[in-house]
């Protein structure tokens, strides 16, 4: 990878920002990263100062939302240092979405040049308090004018920072899901399992839905059967029943989360009985009656591990653990956290650590 050039701001914003008050993605650092992709090479890596992109109306994405984007977290670390969680599976999982939408990949090497160099040169944004990081957002689209369906032959690949709280107002407390009739997220052979611009979207009104009946988001079942449980608008989906820890298995409408494969390394490593396998929401329903349903929990960049008090489906109510945290969840959360902060070893080889 040629040099990034690196053109740096005038003047900061970063004081007019009250980091004991962070939102979740609402302000962004004083500078982000582009490289265009021409010719059949990706080309001009730079950081610049954050601001205004130019494009025309004709721009291809803005009309068939040919666009992947990823999610992670810097964090600072009582050394000084910063501490970035599996960064790499980020990168594998961008990749697996940019061959799906016939976007071009993105070397190893330059995702993370250009990752570590826009973080070290914003270290001063990441927030200080626990429970508070620099969230990290990579993303390609294509730049191509033209109206007719196909894929762009040029493309952006940019990284945006934002300090951040908590991504739900709830905190690590627990949220409500209602599970959705009369949509669905995805089917097997879509871009269910893609992170891609047009899955969120489709995503938007259900979930608007679901809060304006007092829930915090929608549970989908499968596209095919509508029975059996995929995941959470914004997470994937964890049950725990009969000392059983559950989650739907990756079986392509589904997104193969970050924080979803650690939960399954951490709970095996536990010695705890794990499971990927189909789930209907009438099994959900059953155990609940007999008591045997003990925790739910979503697992996810953004909030980490969210317990879950309530699921709606119908006229069918599960309350789940009297509407307190569950052992696990907050085990989870505490183990998962504590090595984001440096605080607990990392004996995974899941931290990439910034000097």
């Amino acid at each position: 990878m040629s040099d990034i050039k690196i053109t740096k701001a005038k003047t900061s914003k970063i004081d007019t920002v009250d980091f004991e008050n962070l939102g979740f993605g609402e302000v962004f650092s004083d500078h982000m990263f582009s490289m265009d992709y021409e010719n059949g090479e990706w080309i001009n890596p730079r950081i610049e100062p954050y601001g205004k992109i130019e494009f025309e109306p004709a721009m291809c994405t803005l009309h068939y939302a040919q666009a992947v984007f990823e999610g992670l977290k810097a964090f600072h670390v009582r050394d000084g240092s910063i501490n970035i969680f599996r960064p790499e599976k980020n990168l594998e999982r961008m990749n697996r979405s940019n061959e799906r939408m016939c976007i071009p990949t993105i070397d190893k090497d330059m995702f993370f040049d250009a990752m570590t160099e826009l973080v070290k040169l914003e270290r001063d944004w990441i927030p200080k308090d626990t429970g508070h990081s620099l969230y990290i957002r990579p993303f390609i689209f294509g730049t191509e004018n033209f109206l007719g369906v196909h894929p762009s032959s040029t493309y952006r690949f940019m990284i945006i920072l934002s300090p951040v709280g908590a991504y739900y107002k709830e905190g690590f407390n627990p949220v409500s899901l209602l599970v959705p009739e009369e949509y669905v997220r995805a089917i097997k052979g879509g871009v269910g399992d893609a992170k891609t611009a047009g899955n969120y979207a489709a995503s938007l009104l259900p979930a608007e839905i679901a809060q304006e009946k007092g829930f915090t988001q929608v549970l989908w079942l499968d596209g095919e059967h509508h029975k059996y449980i995929d995941e959470v608008g914004t997470m994937n989906i964890f049950f725990v029943i009969d000392d059983e820890v559950i989650t739907p298995p990756l079986e392509g409408s589904i997104l193969p989360g970050v924080t979803r494969d650690t939960v399954l390394d951490l709970t095996k490593s536990w010695g705890m009985k794990v499971s990927e396998r189909r789930i209907s929401i009438d099994e959900l329903i059953q155990s609940s009656k007999e008591g045997r349903l003990q925790e739910v929990f979503g697992t996810g960049t953004a909030a980490v591990i969210s317990p879950v008090d309530e699921i709606q489906y119908r006229e069918t109510n599960i309350n789940i653990n009297h509407g307190q945290i569950g052992p696990i969840a907050r085990r989870l959360f505490e183990e998962i956290t504590g090595i984001h902060y440096g605080e607990i070893p990392d004996t995974h080889g899941w931290i990439y650590n910034i000097p």
